[in-house]
């Protein structure tokens, strides 16, 4: 199953835990594995439409997921969910 690391920011839904594992082969089917068992978690990731919201990115295996929600994830995967970093 994905391992998911989660932000220090939304350990507080996750009872403190700061790395679980959920099933699903979508960055979008892993947050809907993460809200089912953190309920909340979904409102903090993504909008209305289950896009992940702006100024959040999803990291898979060291990559930002170029598809957002819709990246397919191995079952090995690792993720992370990160702040967009904007410059100027």
């Amino acid at each position: 199953m994905p391992r998911v690391f989660i932000p220090t920011n939304l350990r507080s839904l996750t009872q403190g835990l700061d790395q679980l594992e959920v099933g699903g082969s979508s960055v979008r089917a892993v947050i809907d594995q993460l809200e089912s068992a953190h309920p909340g978690i979904r409102e903090k990731l993504c909008d209305a439409q289950g896009n992940l919201r702006p100024g959040v990115s999803a990291v898979v295996n060291g990559s930002v997921a170029a598809l957002g929600a819709l990246q397919r994830v191995a079952p090995d995967a690792e993720i992370h969910f990160l702040p967009t970093i904007g410059g100027g």
